[in-house]
């Protein structure tokens, strides 16, 4: 049997995010907890953080949009960069936790009262590659039968992550989600324009430029 990158992260982030449940230790020592990495130098936390969630819910959302986006984004990788786009696509994943993280972490660095978990600004940088390479493709709520056009969705995600991120309160950390989606950006247009011949900001903009205006928002089923 065959199991896709996307496929082996969600059962690793499953089993250890559920074994996190029942196991107060487990998250502690894996959590991402500013002050233990800069006293201690425990800087795998920021790659640990992402196989813990806070619930049943927290993962699942998760993960089904890393199963949506993903699956997408990997066989792209694969048409394009061959044998190395499984690498390159795991490195998209695992540099989106560190690097989605890092402005956080300079907030936080001494704040004993601050932890962050789940794997949420590594999500974002593969649904943003995925818009990169499908800008048209409708993405929509649950249960909502209206699907926008995925560069809407992309401009609406980080403007709303960015009010809810200076309003401020609730316990989750918005900045992954802006940080990990722009890390997703330029991660995916470098490695295109280092490793392959595709022009994908070129195709990016004539995708929307000749798109019909009914592709921007769609009603019913996709």
């Amino acid at each position: 049997m065959h199991f896709s990158i996307t496929l082996i992260i969600i059962i690793i982030t499953a089993l250890v995010s559920f074994g996190g449940f029942s196991n107060k230790k487990l998250i502690d020592d894996l959590i991402f907890y500013p002050p233990a990495i800069t006293q201690q130098k425990q800087w795998y936390r920021f790659f640990t953080c992402g196989l813990i969630h806070a619930d049943a819910g927290h993962l699942i959302f998760n993960m089904l949009a890393l199963y949506l986006f993903g699956d997408i984004v990997e066989k792209d990788f694969l048409i394009l960069f061959d044998e190395k786009g499984k690498l390159l696509y795991l490195l998209l994943y695992v540099l989106a936790l560190f690097f989605s993280l890092l402005p956080t972490f300079s907030r936080h660095k001494n704040d004993y009262y601050y932890r962050s978990l789940g794997a949420s600004g590594a999500v974002s940088a593969v649904i943003f590659a995925s818009i990169l390479f499908n800008p048209l493709v409708g993405i929509g709520l649950f249960f909502i039968p209206v699907f926008i056009a995925g560069f809407i969705f992309g401009i609406l995600y980080l403007l709303v992550s960015n009010w809810l991120e200076k309003r401020g309160g609730g316990n989750i950390n918005h900045s992954a989600h802006i940080y990990g989606a722009i890390f997703g950006i330029v991660f995916t247009i470098a490695i295109c324009s280092l490793f392959s011949d595709y022009p994908l900001l070129k195709k990016f903009i004539e995708q929307i430029a000749n798109a019909d205006l009914k592709q921007f928002i769609q009603f019913g089923r996709q």
